[in-house]
Parts: C-alpha cells; sequence; structure tokens
C-alpha cells in the first residue's frame, strides 16, 4: 500500500514538472540531454586533472572511469530490467497526459523502455561527487558542478523519460558510485606511491 502511494506521488510530482514546457525549450532540452552538448566541460575537466596531477592523471582518470561505469552498469544493465519500471513516455495510463518532445528528425522523443534508475542521474551525480571530493580542498567553486547535474536530470522530467523517482534512485546511485571511484584512486596512489618508495634492488 505504502508503495503504491509513493508510485502515485511520482507520478503526481512528474506531472506537475513535465507541465512547465514551452515549444521553444523543446530543441534545447534534447541538445542539453545528450553527453556531447557538454563536452567543452569535459574537456576543460580533464585540463584541471592534467594540470594538478600530471603523471599521476591516469590514475585520476581511471577513477572517473570506475565511477561512471559503476554507475551506469548498477543502473542499465541491474536496476532497469529487474524492476522494469516503464518510463512516464511508454506508461499506458499517461498517454496524452504528458509533453514529450520532437527530436532533429521529427521523431518523438521516448527514451528506452524502462527507466528505475535514471543513468543519466547515476553518472551526471557520480562525476559531480567523484571531482567534488577531488578539488574541494582547493577549488571552491567545484560544487556548482551539482547544479549542472541537477539541470542535467531535469532535462529528463521536461522530456519525459523519466520520475523523479527515477533521477532521485539514480543521483543516489550515482553519489555513491563517485565516492567509490575516489576512494580506489585514493588507494591505488598509495600503493604507487609506496612502489615508488622502494629501495631498488642491486
Amino acid at each position: 500500500m505504502m508503495l503504491e502511494q509513493l508510485i502515485e506521488l511520482d507520478k503526481k510530482i512528474f506531472l506537475f514538472f513535465n507541465s512547465f514546457y514551452t515549444p521553444w525549450l523543446d530543441s534545447i532540452m534534447i541538445f542539453s540531454t545528450q553527453t556531447f552538448a557538454w563536452l567543452p566541460l569535459y574537456v576543460f575537466l580533464l585540463y584541471l586533472i592534467i594540470k594538478n596531477y600530471k603523471k599521476e592523471s591516469w590514475i585520476i582518470l581511471l577513477g572517473i572511469f570506475i565511477t561512471i561505469l559503476l554507475a551506469d552498469q548498477i543502473t542499465s544493465s541491474i536496476m532497469k530490467p529487474f524492476f522494469a519500471r516503464l518510463r512516464p513516455s511508454h506508461e499506458p495510463t499517461l498517454t496524452g497526459l504528458i509533453h514529450l518532445a520532437k527530436n532533429w528528425n521529427g521523431e518523438i522523443y521516448t527514451g528506452g523502455k524502462y527507466g528505475f534508475a535514471s543513468s543519466h542521474a547515476a553518472t551526471t551525480f557520480g562525476a559531480a561527487t567523484f571531482f567534488f571530493l577531488l578539488f574541494r580542498s582547493t577549488k571552491t567553486w567545484i560544487g556548482w558542478l551539482f547544479l549542472w547535474a541537477s539541470f542535467m536530470t531535469y532535462t529528463r522530467i521536461y522530456l519525459g523519460v523519466h520520475y523523479p523517482g527515477d533521477i532521485l534512485a539514480g543521483g543516489i546511485v550515482g553519489v555513491l558510485a563517485g565516492i567509490s571511484g575516489f576512494q580506489i584512486q585514493k588507494r591505488l596512489k598509495r600503493i604507487v606511491e609506496k612502489r615508488k618508495n622502494l629501495p631498488e634492488r642491486n
């Protein structure tokens, strides 16, 4: 009973936020939800890594890779097929009630069949968490990455392909993945440092 009430509440919240649309925003949201749209940001973050960590950059990149891999696989390969919750865009009871945008081909953007939990939320919040932990002591502005992650995930609600619950669950997975990736790269750095300090064998 409680679960059913939560699901209904999730739908109501979704319909509320999804109703704030305007035709001229559709193409912007379609563009913003794509990974390549944020390429300048990724290049800038890569620059920061190389500038600050130089030869150790590969360790940081490995940590990011682990973060994204965990976030994506947990949501896409485990949660979505296990829970099998239809996206709003595929939910028959919501047909005609939600706003769905058209992509550049003129086709309605609906996403895949299942949406719980959001991979977009998981990967973006995972990346934001990782970089926040990495640079929080030297770059006070790094927390703004969570605003980017929030906007990125809001586009999924605007486009009608995720419920807020999908976003929340994906975000939690992402934060945990970001913490895990960060801790793994920290341990790896320690191992590398220890090996550097070992006396050379004759």
